[in-house]
């Protein structure tokens, strides 16, 4: 272990060089590296180690001066136990190992002779099969020779018959043993090229999932055999059709169709080329011509358009049976400063159950409230009235009562007014709250009397509307308002089936920065729960999340339950649908429709609500009998005017309804009313503010501004004029006699008349009178004067006459002139 100068590596000590000292409690030893064996040399007063070179063996107990230095005799003792344990260990482990080795071997020859018996087992019944088949070909032969030998008796040779007989057909003799033959190569070709495994089944082929791969299951590889058989025997193998029932959209590309059809590419290709389409797998064809291809394939066409997406979220009727009780979603709306959020503060806690004390999250826009008596309600916080508009616009009903706060110290306020028009429209039965009962100024008549002036009779006024006298402040009539609340509940008898596909209404939407874009949805039927696939207006989602009005995650949300939902991919609009889908293709299709569509809605020229449009949209739905307005005025004596001279525009057949008059600027709750109910808006000496005209202008919603009142009466009245179907009247203005009837060959038959009174137009209509009957009414096809074709010919002139489909005129026949023409309607 030299380097190439003669020099010793590093670490290794030379002869007769002292390597290493080391000691043993008081005895030192010194080692000395020799050329041939390391020796440990004791320093002088210590022991001498063993001849024999090796450690000292001291039986146990022996002698001290024996043993090693400096290892006393319990030291020894608990050594030698040590190492009898490891020995002991050893060998239980050795025994162990044999015994699992001795198993295992057992298992694996068990293993080996039940594949044995089961490749026995087949091979028996390929044999047998075999068998049966080669007597099946035998018997079927011998047939055959008896069928032909009994129809041709007499061409059969006696010498030869023998020969005959043992081969059918005359064939040789020799000739079967052959066919014989090579039915058995070729059976026996087939048998190893059948992808089947012989012999043992090794590591490498388990582990490679077989020789070929993927297995092929046993009906595949009776239909191979079938095949095979139906092909040994000679008769024709044909595949048995399938009929599919193939989708086809407005539009679809033609390797699409293909896929749809299971048909190849190329003889979908082929068979529009037939058609006289060249049209490649990539290009788009249309609806009629992907039939035509579909048809001639033998299957079966279904037609859908775009908007069937949406079929898979209709909303199917629920059994009585499932019906269960649901709590009721109650509203508060009223004037600003009539305390509506006072009174909700005051119900709020004042009426939560124990439990709920922690707060509200004060985003959410709804909340529940557990009343003394078990009854769960429902409260909507919405922000003024827009959302309660904007639901009712997108058809989200969400709302069962409104909560009409009215002070009492105040009365009757626009706004109040403007709630009840609200209630009205949404067709929501309302409970009166009178507020602020505790202030020295209240007068709570002053309020019942001015609501009988908006068609609001309470109670207490012999009407049918319930009023209750209350304080946010002192906490007065909050229980009589509670058990109203609950009384009005039981009359509706609200029930929805939890047990089905969540339905709900988005109250208020947001984009949150840590958590994305997250809806606060009131559930109407059926049951939220996480990990649900939804699509809400434009957007969809799966929830990732969902959270209660206390602020704490819910695993699922019922019929009337608030909860905020996390997992939307963009944010929705308030009042938007929310619906669950089976998956989340589903309800990306249906998102990416919808969105496709208001971007088409947005993107037409006619999308406004004018009055001109309203006129011929009347026309042409003849339900429509009201003419919906909204009227803003500067102050109350104008709009109580122009409200008055509304009503007596107006007949049997059509009318003019104002759905919401007020006092003031245009504002923007005003375009969400007019849009909801397809209106236009009348301002009278007032304008719109910046956010109401960007409404309008996105929404779509007519503005008109007037400041003379006949002007706004003349317009409104002529539209509402348009709502009036045209009158139509005929007028005669001829006769003709038929004189001759004249026969042309490629034309038909030509009446010859005489105008006898009035003038004949070739615009106008006829009647064919024989005898003074009816015969015939229709148009004419041809009005000539000698040979010119003319517009018109005056009384006591003759002219040609030909009817446009009818022929059968005869001479003295009367024909009858006349025009029809509309006359507008007006009030």
């Amino acid at each position: 272990m030299s380097d190439s100068d003669g020099k010793k590596p590093l670490g290794i000590a030379r002869p007769g060089q002292v390597k290493q000292s080391f000691s043993h409690g008081r005895t030192k030893s010194v080692v000395v590296e020799t050329k041939r064996k390391r020796v440990v040399v004791p320093k002088p007063g210590a022991a001498k180690p063993a001849a024999s070179g090796g450690a000292a063996k001291t039986p146990l107990g022996g002698d001290p001066s024996k043993r090693p230095a400096g290892i006393s005799e319990a030291e020894l003792e608990r050594r030698m136990k040590a190492l009898q344990a490891a020995k002991a260990r050893e060998a239980e482990d050795a025994a162990k190992r044999e015994a699992e080795e001795k198993a295992r071997a057992e298992e694996r020859a068990k293993r080996r002779a039940e594949q044995e018996a089961k490749e026995r087992e087949e091979k028996e019944r390929e044999e047998a099969v075999k068998a049966k088949q080669d007597e099946e070909e035998r018997k079927k032969r011998e047939a055959e020779a008896a069928a032909q030998a009994a129809a041709a008796p007499a061409a059969i040779d006696p010498a030869v018959a023998p020969a005959q007989r043992r081969a059918p057909g005359g064939a040789a003799p020799a000739a079967t043993p052959r066919k014989k033959e090579n039915d058995r190569d070729s059976r026996g070709k087939a048998k190893q090229d059948d992808g089947r495994r012989s012999g043992k089944l090794t590591l490498n082929q388990a582990l490679r999932g077989g020789e070929g791969g993927r297995h092929r299951s046993m009906a595949q590889m009776k239909r191979q055999q079938e095949r095979a058989r139906k092909k040994a025997m000679g008769e024709a193998v044909e595949r048995e059709k399938v009929i599919r029932d193939v989708q086809i959209p407005e539009a679809i590309m033609v390797s699409e169709l293909a896929n749809r059809m299971s048909e190849k590419v190329a003889d979908v290709v082929k068979s529009l080329m037939t058609n006289g389409i060249m049209a490649t797998q990539t290009q788009t064809i249309d609806a009629d011509t992907a039939e035509l291809i579909v048809e001639e394939f033998g299957h079966n066409v279904v037609r859908v358009s775009d908007a069937d997406v949406e079929d898979v979220i209709n909303i199917a009727d629920d059994k009585p049976e499932d019906l269960q009780g649901r709590p009721p979603v109650i509203t508060i709306m009223g004037h600003v400063d009539h305390g509506k959020t006072s009174l909700l503060d005051a119900i709020r806690n004042a009426r939560v159950v124990a439990g709920e004390a922690g707060g509200i999250t004060q985003h959410i826009g709804a909340y529940q409230v557990t009343t003394e008596g078990g009854s769960v309600l429902t409260f909507l916080d919405t922000p003024g009235h827009a959302a309660f508009t904007s639901m009712r616009a997108r058809g989200a009903q969400v709302t069962d009562i409104v909560v009409l706060v009215v002070a009492a110290d105040d009365a009757v306020m626009p706004q109040t007014i403007e709630a009840i028009n609200h209630a009205k429209a949404a067709n929501v039965p309302m409970i009166v709250a009178i507020n602020k009962c505790d202030k020295p100024a209240a007068n709570p008549d002053k309020v019942r009397t001015d609501l009988l002036q908006h068609e609001v009779i309470v109670e207490k006024m012999s009407g049918e509307v319930q009023d209750v006298e209350v304080s946010a402040t002192t906490g007065q009539g909050l229980d009589e308002l509670l058990e109203a609340i609950a009384l009005q509940s039981e009359i509706l008898e609200l029930k929805a089936n939890p047990d089905r596909a969540a339905q709900g209404a988005v109250i208020e939407a947001q984009l949150d920065v840590g958590r994305g874009p997250v809806a606060t949805v009131l559930v109407e039927t059926g049951t939220l729960k996480q990990g649900d696939i939804f699509v809400v207006g434009e957007q969809w989602g799966k929830v990732r999340a969902l959270i209660d009005d206390k602020g704490d995650r819910v695993k699922e949300a019922g019929p009337s339950v608030p909860v905020e939902v996390l997992g939307l991919n963009g944010t929705p609009e308030a009042g938007d649908v929310l619906n669950v889908t089976s998956t989340e293709a589903q309800a990306r299709e249906i998102a990416e429709y919808r969105e496709n569509a208001a971007k088409e809605k947005r993107a037409a020229a006619g999308a406004a609500v004018t009055l001109d449009q309203l006129m011929a949209n009347a026309k042409a739905d003849e339900n429509v009998s009201e003419l919906p307005i909204l009227v803003k005025a500067d102050v109350q004596g104008s709009a109580e005017a122009i409200v008055q001279a509304m009503e007596k525009i107006g007949n049997d057949e059509v009318r003019v309804r104002v759905l919401h008059s007020g006092v003031g600027a245009i504002t923007e709750s005003d375009v969400g009313l007019a849009e909801a109910s397809g209106a236009p808006v009348i301002g009278f000496n007032v304008r719109a503010n910046a956010s109401a005209r960007n409404t309008a202008n996105q929404k779509g919603v007519e503005i008109r501004y007037y400041s003379i009142i006949y002007d706004l009466v003349d317009d409104v009245k002529a539209a509402a004029s348009g709502l009036l179907s045209a009158e139509v009247r005929e007028k005669f203005i001829g006769y003709a006699k038929i004189k001759e009837v004249f026969k042309v060959s490629n034309v038909g038959k030509i009446a010859g008349c005489l105008v006898t009174e009035g003038v004949a137009r070739r615009s106008a209509g006829v009647r064919l009178l024989r005898d003074d009957v009816v015969i015939h009414e229709g148009t004419l096809k041809t009005l000539k004067r000698f040979k010119d074709e003319v517009a018109e010919v005056q009384s006591g002139q003759e002219c040609g006459m030909a009817f446009e489909n009818y022929e059968d005129i005869r001479p003295d026949d009367v024909i009858e002139i006349f025009e029809r023409e509309e006359v507008e309607r007006s009030l």
